[in-house]
């Protein structure tokens, strides 16, 4: 078993009521690694001024944990395979509506990998099919929600 925590900080601006629901929704996020990340609700969520476009938003940042988590076993499973990676760029993008149960919920998620490999070995687009499923299958995170994951 592996534990895993952040801490998720947020205050009350001076001139905020707070009661009347106009309040900002800036926040940060602290990980154990000392990495801190402005984070905020989603534009789409909460209007601005309210929510802070720049920074990251709970929906982002579970994008792109899923695409994170599929991108790292993927180079896992091709390093193994003695393929060499130059660099992996994904394009990820989610669809968040009502699903089965008349709940908002990220429903769909696709990742649209764009991976460039150098040297001698070169897969096989069925090859980079397998690695892609075989990551899907592993991933810790894809394991986790229910949301549809395509890849592309």
């Amino acid at each position: 078993m592996s534990r895993y925590c952040a801490i998720i900080k947020w205050q009350r601006q001076s001139d905020d009521k707070f009661i009347d629901n106009k309040y900002s929704r800036a926040h940060v996020w602290e990980f154990d690694g000392g990495e801190i990340v402005q984070a905020s609700s989603s534009p789409h969520v909460v209007p601005l001024p309210h929510s802070i476009e720049a920074n990251v938003d709970p929906e982002e940042a579970f994008i792109a944990s899923i695409s994170s988590c599929h991108m790292l076993f993927f180079l896992s499973i091709a390093a193994k395979k003695r393929f060499v990676i130059e660099n992996y760029t994904d394009y990820a993008t989610g669809i968040m509506q009502l699903d089965k149960d008349k709940k908002i919920s990220m429903t769909d998620v696709t990742l649209k990998p764009r991976i460039v490999f150098s040297g001698e070995k070169q897969p096989t687009k069925e090859q980079t099919d397998k690695i892609h499923h075989q990551a899907h299958e592993q991933c810790f995170i894809a394991n986790s929600v229910k949301t549809k994951i395509h890849i592309e």
